[in-house]
């Protein structure tokens, strides 16, 4: 087992939407990039809905989602796992982002979006009283290429009907 540790929050002034995984796989963790191994449907997904290049360099797809009013960030700060599922975390290791603490200091955030049922499960789990702060939080498809059971288009589309709904012209 390894100890792997997840990226900073990324967030531009005034985010509206934070999209959080569970922990960064192996091939994000090499890249230093979130969403980093080239299956991951993430970058193709936020790319048609923003309509951005998906093939720029991360910095700029980075700077396009900040630009959108998008954070990103994990649930765990840090855990022991093997490879790169999240089936394959070791449930006693797991430590959690302050999520709370970033939460208070954005008061912009309209909506928290969980990349995949994990990613939903741990947020639960630590933070079982975010339903009653009025965010809307969503537990939408992993994008994962781990996450075989839904197709690339109905992935997009269930991501794209959650950012529609939040509001583009305020995204």
């Amino acid at each position: 087992m390894a100890l792997v540790e997840s990226f900073s929050v990324v967030q531009g002034v005034a985010p509206r939407i934070l999209i959080l995984g569970s922990m960064p796989g192996i091939a994000s963790l090499q890249q230093n990039a979130y969403y980093g191994h080239p299956r991951n449907a993430f970058w193709p997904i936020m790319a048609s809905y923003f309509q951005f290049d998906v093939a720029q360099p991360y910095a700029a797809r980075l700077s396009q989602l900040t630009h959108q009013g998008v954070a990103l960030w994990d649930v765990l700060q840090r855990c022991e796992r093997s490879g790169s599922l999240d089936s394959a975390i070791k449930a006693e290791s797991m430590v959690a982002n302050r999520i709370d603490l970033w939460l208070r200091q954005t008061p912009t955030l309209v909506a928290l979006f969980c990349n995949g049922a994990k990613a939903g499960q741990l947020l639960q789990r630590y933070y079982p009283g975010l339903a009653a702060t009025g965010l809307d939080v969503e537990i939408l498809p992993s994008t994962s290429p781990a996450y075989a059971a839904l197709p690339l288009a109905a992935k997009t589309q269930r991501w794209h009907q959650s950012l529609l709904r939040v509001s583009p012209s305020q995204v």
